[in-house]
Parts: C-alpha cells; structure tokens; sequence
C-alpha cells in the first residue's frame, strides 16, 4: 500500500469521525436534560479527539494504527437503540451512543474483511479496535446507569 491509499483511507476514518462528532452535537440539540446535553456534549469532543488522532498519525509517517482490540461485553448486539426524542431517558441516551459506535465498529470490520492487502486491512481492524475501546467505555457507563439497583 503506498501513502496516497493509506492517505485515503485516513481521510476516509476523518469523515466518520466527524459524521460522528456532527452525530452527537445534533442529539446534545434534541434532548432537554442538562446531564445529557452533557454526555453528547462529551461525545461529541471525544469524536473530535479521534479525528486529531487520525491526522497526527498521518503527519507521523506510520503505516498502521496499533490499538489492542478492548472487551466487548456484546451489549449492542443484543439491545435495540431507542428513537432519539426530547425525553429520552440517560440510559437510553447511552444506548443510543453505544449502538453509533457499534455501527462504526462493524463497518471498520467489514472493511477490513474485503481487503486484500494485510498493510489496509491492519489499519481498518486498528480503526475498528478505536471504535471498540468507545462502544466498551459506553457499554460499562450503561451498565453502571441501567443497572444501578444491581450494584
């Protein structure tokens, strides 16, 4: 893989993130509770952090994004995201971040799964894992919130 396909696919990654970023300042926007216009808000700038990260690696000169895939508690996978409206509840907010970054993950895998260069597909699977870190993170806020009476 030379530099302008790894460029690209950068640039590609950059877009997500800022789909993203515009994502989660659109439902700080819709929802009423301070507490989750602050979440959105949260995600929103960690979004941002992602795109930083993508564009200082492309200035580094590396050729592959090395993150250690996280746990994957599978919550997503077995949850339905609940419609973004006015009320929604801190949970479902969080579902509804958390199925975001599953629908990234999947994407960035899928990617990587129709690649024939192991150099592309390495970078994708480094993506899916950032991806994943996020959706983990989520997924231990939602189980904290959720399932408080457990605790």
């Amino acid at each position: 893989m030379n530099r302008e396909e790894l460029k690209a696919i950068i640039e590609f990654a950059v877009n997500s993130e800022e789909e993203s970023n515009a994502f989660y300042l659109e439902a700080k926007s819709k929802v009423e509770d301070s507490a989750l216009k602050d979440l959105f808000q949260d995600l929103a700038d960690e979004e941002l952090e992602h795109k930083k990260f993508l564009r200082d690696f492309l200035e580094t000169g590396a050729d592959t994004i090395r993150i250690s895939p996280s746990s994957d508690y599978k919550l997503a996978e077995v949850m339905e995201a609940p419609e973004l409206t006015t009320d929604v509840t801190f949970p479902d907010a969080i579902m509804i971040a958390i199925k975001n970054e599953e629908s990234a993950m999947y994407m960035y895998q899928g990617l990587a799964d129709s690649c024939e260069d192991a150099e592309e597909r390495d970078i994708f699977i480094g993506l899916k894992n950032m991806e994943q870190m996020h959706k983990t993170r989520l997924e231990e806020i939602y189980t904290n919130v959720a399932y408080r009476e457990i605790w």
